[in-house]
């Protein structure tokens, strides 16, 4: 079975959301549960290598969402589904280097509408927005 790109991000929101709280749990599992996979449907390698690849580099994800805070803002005010959608941008900004800034970017406040508010998609549209000003090549 072959996914969208949109599919696949989806999947990874709700898997490294679902991690969130139980960080023990099998990502095999989730993949499965948050694809609807058969029993012998394996999950894309792209939602592995998006999951893993912000698990990976959280830390280095997560200074750099702070980098883009205003003073009065910290880290661990950010909606949860907001910094996992703003994980996932900023994960393939920074090491997909085949995606258009503009498609992730895209991504990323469609997430927002289906798993957050329209201020919140302003926010992350705000932090993205000035990510991709600094990073222009």
């Amino acid at each position: 079975m072959s996914f969208s790109r949109h599919t696949i991000r989806v999947g990874a929101f709700q898997t490294l959301f679902a991690l969130m709280d139980t960080p023990q749990e099998q990502k095999d599992a989730l993949y499965a549960q948050v694809l609807h996979l058969g029993p012998h449907e394996e999950a894309p390698a792209y939602l592995d290598q998006l999951v893993s690849g912000v698990q990976e580099h959280q830390t280095e994800l997560d200074q750099l969402i702070s980098d883009y805070l205003t003073d009065d803002w910290a880290i661990n005010r950010i909606a949860r589904a907001n910094l996992i959608i703003l994980r996932i941008a900023l994960y393939e900004l920074q090491y997909e280097q085949d995606l258009p800034a503009a498609v992730v970017i895209n991504e990323a406040l469609e997430l927002a509408k289906s798993f957050s508010d329209d201020k919140s998609r302003k926010f992350i549209n705000g932090i993205l927005g000035h990510y991709e000003k600094d990073h222009a090549k």
